[in-house]
Parts: C-alpha cells; sequence; structure tokens
C-alpha cells in the first residue's frame, strides 16, 4: 500500500499526484476515492492537473476523458484505457494499493 495523504486533505474535487512509478493521480469526486495511472494515453500530460467533473477526468492538453471508475477513455483523441488501482482509507489516511503493470513486480 502506498500512503497518499489524510482524507481532510483532499477535498471534494481535487486531486494528488503520486510520484511512483509510473505516476499515480487520486482524485475525490464527489466524495468517492478514485486512483488512475497520471499519464494520459494519447499524450504526455498528467490527469491530476485535470478537470474533474463527476467521475470524469478531462485531459489538460487535448481534451481527451476519462472514466475514474473504469480508466476507459469516453471521447478521442484517447483510444486506450489508463488503468485503475485500489483506494481504502484507515484510520483517516488514504492508501492506493498500486496495480503492477503486466510483467513485472508491485
Amino acid at each position: 500500500m502506498i500512503p497518499v495523504c489524510h482524507l481532510a486533505d483532499l477535498p471534494a474535487g481535487e486531486s494528488v499526484r503520486i510520484d511512483t512509478a509510473p505516476p499515480i493521480a487520486v482524485f475525490n469526486a464527489d466524495g468517492q476515492l478514485y486512483a488512475i495511472d497520471d499519464t494520459c494515453t494519447h499524450q504526455d500530460a498528467s490527469l491530476a492537473d485535470g478537470w474533474l467533473e463527476g467521475c470524469l477526468v478531462e485531459c489538460p492538453l487535448h481534451a481527451a476523458s476519462f472514466d475514474l471508475r473504469t480508466g476507459a477513455p469516453t471521447c478521442l483523441p484517447a483510444r486506450r484505457a489508463v488503468r485503475t488501482h485500489p483506494v481504502t482509507v484507515e484510520d483517516g489516511m488514504i492508501y492506493v494499493h498500486h496495480v503492477a503493470e503486466e510483467g513485472t513486480a508491485a
């Protein structure tokens, strides 16, 4: 598990980037926490810097949009999904359970 921050430090509508390899973005979408790979699959841009609307995040570079629940792109120019990661909260601290890329260890 990767510690992210205290739940109180991530208000609804905000996100935080974790400097892992690859980077992970954690979002508070109206009280629900989601974690996805931070890099847009269309081009190198941080999704944590994007615009959050409900369970969708829009890439700040070319407006590709991803569903935080599944990682699936919801519009062009992105065609590939971003990886999702389970999130838990224990004693007020947010943790991400890093999902390894295929062929690598977590």
